[in-house]
Order: structure tokens, then C-alpha cells, then sequence
């Protein structure tokens, strides 16, 4: 079992940065691939980013790449979401995910293949 809190989001200006956490509970946290997705008032939730276990390999939507950067610190049960050069079209809520199936990064772009949630943290920015 694994519990997820989000937390650093905020209202910020396009071109502000951002660095959203989540903290993680359960001893086998190193064991799992963590995502970020994020859902837009009257959207689908979208994929956003993606790190293995390690913390070696990432993947990334095309909408935040070269923008957002994902991190983790398995000695902290942490995972981190750097966020720069905003964009009005960032604003929605974020969610941390743990998936605990093996498999490529590619493959965890969706997020049937997550376990477990987040409540979710509010990003806003205004243009």
C-alpha cells in the first residue's frame, strides 16, 4: 500500500516556475515507477511525466518537455516536479501517481497502469 500527498502548488504568472512535491508512505516506495498527470477544468486527465525507480530514466508529454522536470529521492520517499516557463495552458490539478508493474516508461503514459493516487494539487497561471 501506498499513500501519495501533493503539495507546491499555487497561483502563479505565465514564465513563473513552480516546484510541486509529493510525499509517498510504505517501504517498497523505491520499487515503484512514480508519474504526474494533470486534468484542466472540463478536460480528460493527461499524462504529464513519468521516472523508474531508479530515478535514471524519464519520460515526458511533448506539451511540458524541456519545460518540467521530473526527480525523485527514494531515501525521502519524495517525488518532485520542477516546473518552468509556465503557461496559461499548464493550469490544472495535478496528480502523483505510483504504478508497480514492470515495463518501459513509455507504457506508463496512461494512467490505468497506475495504483495509486494522489488527492491532487491546484496549479494556476495566469496569463
Amino acid at each position: 500500500q501506498v499513500q501519495l500527498v501533493e503539495s507546491g502548488g499555487g497561483l502563479m504568472q505565465a514564465g513563473g516556475s513552480l516546484r510541486l512535491s509529493c510525499a509517498a508512505s510504505g517501504r517498497t516506495f523505491s520499487t515503484y515507477t512514480m508519474g504526474w498527470f494533470r486534468q484542466a477544468p472540463g478536460k480528460e486527465r493527461e499524462f504529464v511525466a513519468a521516472i523508474g525507480w531508479s530515478g535514471g530514466s524519464t519520460y515526458y508529454a511533448d506539451s511540458v518537455k524541456g519545460r518540467f522536470t521530473i526527480s525523485r529521492d527514494n531515501a525521502q520517499n519524495m517525488v518532485y516536479l520542477r516546473m518552468n516557463s509556465l503557461k496559461p495552458e499548464d493550469t490544472a490539478i495535478y496528480y502523483c501517481a505510483a504504478a508497480g508493474s514492470p515495463g518501459p516508461l513509455k507504457l506508463k503514459g496512461v494512467d490505468s497502469v497506475y495504483d495509486y493516487w494522489g488527492q491532487g494539487t491546484q496549479v494556476s497561471v495566469s496569463s
